[in-house]
């Protein structure tokens, strides 16, 4: 049998990938009594959106580290991921085991070489939320899933830029359920996304950080096309949840 995935993470990572190359909304929204950090929330949101609206594609390296409520040691992994636009996205783990993610829009394939086998379906029947999927076909902005702040007290990250903070709408049934909040920290200067965290309802909090980015390299579409070997047994999908 396939191993057990995290789909939670990986809808996460979907979400962290889509948002690579779809613009954020041109506003944050805070308490509007602190001026001055919505005003350093807005800038964020606005060179971020200014950067991601030049990008057509990206490939970065990644490390995944998730801590587990009631577990002591997180859960580290690492990899590499590309996209490109429209709704393209390859993610691969490489570390300490390896599992293929690729999609196409609306189709996904996972798969684990060790295990023989690729699971299909359609991405909208697999996730919980449906932000992430319309984000990954250009279809939605944030601002329809998320009320999106500047990260309150000392909410800093790498060279003093100010932190965001993304809190589910209530009409986002099942996100709401599952996902408090999430967190995130661009690079100075060139204000690509370095790092996203998920926060749980449950506690448990996924920690994605990017490096080695490069962007608007012309990724060949035939990056995004899994080819499998001859012996590899194709399985169907389950269905978690319609997304609302």
């Amino acid at each position: 049998m396939m191993k057990k995935m995290n789909w939670t993470c990986f809808t996460a990572g979907v979400l962290v990938c889509a948002w690579s190359l779809f613009p954020l909304p041109a506003h944050a929204t805070g308490d509007e009594s602190d001026e001055k950090a919505l005003g350093e929330g807005r800038e964020v949101v606005k060179q971020l959106q200014a950067r991601y609206e030049k990008t057509k594609d990206l490939q970065a390296d990644f490390t995944q580290k998730t801590m587990i409520e009631g577990f002591e040691r997180p859960i580290t992994s690492s990899g590499k991921v590309y996209i490109k636009k429209p709704g393209r996205l390859r993610w691969n783990y490489l570390d300490p085991s390896i599992e293929d993610i690729y999609v196409n829009r609306d189709d996904i394939k996972v798969y684990v070489p060790e295990h023989k086998q690729v699971l299909v379906g359609k991405l909208t029947q697999m996730a919980a939320s449906r932000a992430p999927l319309e984000l990954l076909q250009g279809a939605a902005t944030l601002e329809e899933s998320f009320d999106i702040e500047p990260t309150p007290g000392k909410g800093r990250g790498v060279g003093g830029i100010r932190l965001l903070t993304l809190l589910p709408k209530s009409r986002e049934r099942e996100a709401g359920r599952s996902l408090q909040r999430i967190v995130v920290e661009v690079f100075p200067k060139t204000y690509f996304i370095r790092t996203i965290s998920l926060y749980e309802v449950s506690g448990n909090v996924a920690n994605f950080e990017f490096s080695s980015l490069q962007y608007n390299i012309g990724l060949a579409n035939a990056l995004f096309d899994l080819k499998l070997p001859a012996d590899v047994v194709v399985v169907k999908a389950p269905v978690l949840s319609a997304p609302q």
